[in-house]
């Protein structure tokens, strides 16, 4: 596949750009260390966090120079721009993963002051940015959600919900499955657990991290058995099998939009979320609004607690909110790409199939891929510069199904529910 001088020199500067940001791990430089954690307890949640401004993450110095990173990345862009051109389909990617690297380094820079947040927006959005001119809000969808699920969430659960394994058991049970998902894989996947991780779960570049000491429902591991394996493993593995676009393996917060909206999707079509699950990622959208406005660690602490979540949960989630800021600053607007990523992805394969535009939609799964690169990618399949993705699932494999579905969903959004619910007042 890389015979010829143009496919060597894709793969030569795509090596480079995986390298170049191979020392930029975003959570791993925002997070705070235990002893934050322990002293807000000792002091009975009722004192402000102690990372109070920039000088606490200066204790704790980036694993590179961040001016010396970004030059190097716009070294990286200009020879891109210089060897394949201002225009080349490959070359176009690998700029603009160059220049979003290099915004993610100022992000990281700018960790516990007031910039901070302004790049977390840039790069992963605001509860309040319109999907289009006078559409609704993330936020307002986090509204919409809560009110729908108040009246649901105790009405569903079953034994699914019920029945918990550990940790350890989950490593044995999620392993079974994804060895059987992944058999083709030399290696076997690996589930490991893990102390530092925030979330229950995460994957990593070629593992599952599963958090030492939590405990997993039938339907939580279901749920990351399709979220963490299915999408954030095999488009990791999709990727490193690319023989000449390696920068697939690898990607920047526009990727990672993408990656985790088409993990809700698949959640979704394999029925395999839950309320609880939905109403914690619109939670996320509403504590992020309420730290743009100006709530600080208590009151969004407070917020989570009136949930009814536990106070070592209440300060897991809002950590998440305040990672890389300080406890009286703005947020670190990660966690909106799960529902932004969803309403972006699903409305693309909508459109994509009322064009007739079916063959794009695998391309979801080549690797970390981005929407405004699909099209893109299709021209570098024809050139057979990128090679189909070895991992499917069976839900976007089946074009045919997913088309069905689709298409009542073009009609469907187009009746008003309000007036639904008025002429179905006599059989609800």
């Amino acid at each position: 596949m890389t015979n010829t001088k143009y496919h060597q020199v894709i793969r030569v500067l795509s090596d480079r750009l995986v390298a170049a940001q191979r020392p930029i791990r975003i959570l791993d430089a925002l997070k705070w260390d235990a002893s934050v954690e322990a002293e807000f307890f000792q002091k009975n949640c009722q004192v402000l966090p102690k990372v109070l401004n920039a000088e606490y993450y200066q204790q704790f110095p980036l694993k590179f120079d961040p001016q010396q990173k970004i030059d190097e990345l716009r070294a990286i862009e200009g020879d891109i721009r210089r060897e394949l051109g201002q225009y080349n389909g490959a070359g176009t990617i690998m700029q603009r993963m160059c220049r979003e690297y290099c915004t993610v380094v100022e992000m990281l820079r700018a960790r516990g002051t007031t910039s901070f947040t302004l790049l977390s927006q840039e790069l992963y959005g605001s509860p309040k940015d319109a999907f289009y001119a006078g559409a609704p809000t993330l936020k307002d969808l986090a509204l919409l959600i809560t009110g729908a699920l108040a009246s649901i969430e105790t009405k569903t659960e079953t034994n699914r919900d019920t029945e918990r394994s550990t940790s350890e058991e989950a490593v044995l049970k999620l392993s079974a499955r994804l060895s059987h998902y992944f058999q083709d894989e030399k290696e076997p996947v690996r589930i490991i657990l893990n102390d530092e991780i925030v979330a229950d779960a995460a994957a990593g570049a070629e593992c599952i991290k599963l958090r030492r000491n939590a405990v997993f429902s039938e339907r939580e591991l279901r749920m990351l058995e399709v979220h963490e394996g299915w999408v954030h493993l095999g488009t990791t593995l999709n990727g490193l099998h690319q023989p000449i676009c390696t920068f697939l393996s690898k990607g920047p917060p526009s990727a990672t939009i993408t990656q985790e909206g088409l993990a809700i999707i698949m959640e979704i079509f394999t029925f395999s979320s839950y309320p609880s699950r939905m109403q914690s990622l619109t939670d996320r959208i509403i504590a992020i609004d309420m730290a743009e406005q100006g709530a600080n660690f208590l009151e969004v602490f407070r917020f989570f607690e009136e949930k009814g979540l536990s106070q070592s949960e209440s300060y897991a989630r809002t950590v998440r909110v305040f990672r890389g800021s300080i406890a009286t600053g703005g947020p670190f607007t990660k966690d909106l790409v799960y529902n932004k990523g969803f309403i972006l992805i699903y409305n693309y394969i909508r459109l994509a199939i009322q064009k007739g535009l079916l063959n794009r939609i695998p391309l979801l799964f080549l690797g970390k891929t981005t929407l405004e690169d699909l099209h893109i990618f299709e021209d570098l399949m024809a050139e057979k510069i990128v090679v189909s993705p070895k991992y499917i699932p069976e839900q976007f494999k089946d074009l045919a199904a997913l088309s069905s579905w689709m298409c009542y969903s073009l009609f469907l959004n187009q009746l008003d529910l309000k007036r639904l619910a008025q002429e179905y007042k006599g059989i609800l």
